[in-house]
Formats: C-alpha cells, structure tokens, sequence
C-alpha cells in the first residue's frame, strides 16, 4: 500500500474527497442523477510553517475538518431539503384541487375573488428598482459571513458536546467510586474504561439509525475508492467492491487513538483538588488530540508490523462506523475522487516500482 494524500468523509447520500487544498463532494440526488461540487478550502490557518509543527498541526487539522465537514454536509442535505418543499408544495396543490373540485358540485356554496381592479380600486404601481452589482455583491459577502459564523457555532456546540460527553462526564462518574477506591491508578483506568464504553455505545446506538447507516454504507464507499488506488487497482466499481471498507487514516481510529491516549496522559494528572484535576484533564484535550493525530498520520505512511498492530483496534471499531455499500454508492465515490485526484497516473507510478 502506498500513501495518496487524499482523505474524505461520508456526507448526505455522497461522498466528500479532499486533495490537497482542493475537495469535490459527489451526491446522489433524489432524481438518481450524481452532482459532483469542486472547491478549495484552505483552512483557518493559512501560515503553512505554522501548520506543520508537529502536535499543533493536529489540533489545527481537526478544528478544520470539522469545518469543512460541516460545511459538506449542509451542502449535501441542501438537496434533500429541496425535495421536501416540493412534497410540501405538491401537497398543497393536491390540496386546492381537491377543494376546488368539491366546491363545482351541484349545491356546493361558491367563493368567488375580486381584485382591487375589479372594485374600482388604484393599485400600487411603485416600481422596484434594480440591484446594483456592487449591492448584490454586498449581500453576498453578508450571506457568507452569516453562513460562516453558523458554521463556526455549530463546530463550536459539537467540540463543547464532545468533551462534556466523552471527557467531563466519565470523570464525574468515577469520582462516585472514589468513595470505595483508593487507587489512583485504578480511578484513573477505570475512568478511561467508562470513556471508552460511551463512546462505543454511543457509536453502536446511533448506527441502528436507518439514516446513520447509509451514511456509513457510503463512509465504507469512501474508504473503498481510497484502499482501491492505494494498493494499485484502477478505479473501476469491480475493483472498489473487492477492496476493504477499513483504512488505517480514519476519523473513527483517530477518536478511538483520543480515547486511549488520555487514559496514559490522566495517569499522570495527581493532584488533590478535584477542580484542578478538571482543568487540567481539559487544557491537556488539544495535547492529546495532536499526539493522536500523529499516531494516525504515521499509520496512514507506513507498513510497519508494530504500527499495524497499534491500529487493529482502530480498523476493528470501523465495523461499527462502515458498511457495505452498494455499486450506486460506489460509483459515487468514485466520482468524487476523480474529481479531485488523477488516480490513473498514480496507479501508473504504483505499478512502475
């Protein structure tokens, strides 16, 4: 296996694909048809130097992922929201007609509408003047500065979600067995137990969700199309179907690599005062986060046998997170790399070594 470069997500009934600077988010509309979006996004922080410190380039690419997720999501459920006004509005319209055939039978009491024409009545003729270029321009910077601050809170509430769901509420449920345990060690692992048993659960519990679950048929579209080019393949459905629905670089290994990670880093944490320890168990998230990304970042460039074996647990809880997709997912996947991603000749140079 060789490393591509290229990472994605799974949206709406699609696929996301990113190389680079660039992505393209390929959807599958309720027409059947697949709209395929190529943009660029070059993240909150543009100082490249400063996106490359080791640690910090973890917490950095994690704030943006979630961004950019976010962002795709919103654009993929955009389609979906379309379809359900047009039901709405068919609806109506079924509605009326059925009023207006109930109101045409014999006895049945007529409304009939007049216009203020009609009644002899002046109408408003005011004319409405033509935006101008330079003002729909400003409309269009002050729609995407609202869009980009709701996009901001909404990442903000997730982050703010997580770490109370997944840090501070563990923490608190193992200070009720300190009352039978003395052990810090023990404390300390068994609030990483409870840590890890939400989180699993919590990743089970959703994936019964009929929704969920074709997200995560279309996550396992998407790693496919990954381990298909990495390992050589041309990028045809056959060949995607075969190829595994697990990868090593994975959002799901990397929440798990969190989780472990902060069970060693807590081991360390002593101290009697039981706010501090909170305090620090949350200024040590982004420590942890970029210490996890590392790990990742390693797993996704090398085969080593060590390496391999630290990432199983990883590749084993993506059975949770991915699913088999079916060949309309897949063709979608492939469409969102091929957008991004000239596969043909890095297979081509796969092949030559």
């Amino acid at each position: 296996m060789r490393y591509s470069g290229i990472g994605g997500q799974a949206v709406m009934e699609g696929v996301m694909m990113k190389n680079q600077d660039k992505y393209a988010v390929a959807v599958r509309k309720p027409d059947q048809q697949i709209v395929v979006e190529v943009s660029e996004y070059t993240g909150l922080v543009k100082n490249k130097k400063i996106k490359n410190i080791p640690i910090l380039r973890g917490v950095i690419n994690f704030i943006e992922s979630l961004v950019l997720g976010m962002k795709t999501l919103t654009f993929s459920a955009s389609f979906f929201e379309d379809e359900e006004e047009e039901k709405k509005a068919d609806k109506k319209k079924e509605k009326r007609e059925a009023a207006s055939e109930k109101s045409e039978k014999p006895g049945a009491r007529k409304v009939i509408s007049v216009s203020s024409e009609d009644c002899g009545m002046q109408k408003d003729t005011k004319s409405v003047s033509e935006v101008t270029p330079e003002e729909l321009e400003r409309q269009k910077k002050k729609a995407k500065k609202q869009e980009d601050a709701m996009m901001g809170g909404t990442v903000l509430v997730s982050i703010v979600l997580a770490v109370a769901i997944f840090m501070i509420l563990p923490y608190y449920i193992s200070l009720f067995f300190q009352r039978f345990i003395e052990s810090h060690l023990v404390i300390s692992l068994l609030e990483g137990a409870i840590r890890l048993a939400i989180f699993i659960g919590y990743v089970g519990l959703i994936s019964l969700m009929p929704d969920i679950r074709r997200v995560y048929m279309y996550h396992g579209a998407e790693h496919k199309c990954i381990n298909c080019i990495e390992h050589g393949l041309d990028l045809t459905v056959e060949n995607v179907r075969k190829s595994s629905k697990e990868h090593k670089r994975c959002g799901t290994s990397f929440m798990l690599i969190v989780m472990l990670v902060s069970i060693i880093v807590f081991l360390f944490i002593r101290v009697e005062s039981g706010v501090l320890r909170l305090v620090l168990r949350l200024l040590l998230i982004p420590v942890i986060a970029g210490i996890s990304y590392e790990f990742i970042r390693l797993a996704g460039r090398s085969d080593n046998v060590i390496v391999n074996l630290l990432s199983k647990p990883g590749m084993w809880l993506q059975e949770l997170t991915t699913k088999e997709p079916d060949d309309d997912m897949i063709e979608v996947g492939i469409a969102s790399v091929e957008a991004v991603f000239d596969w043909k000749s890095y297979v081509e140079e796969i092949r030559k070594l």
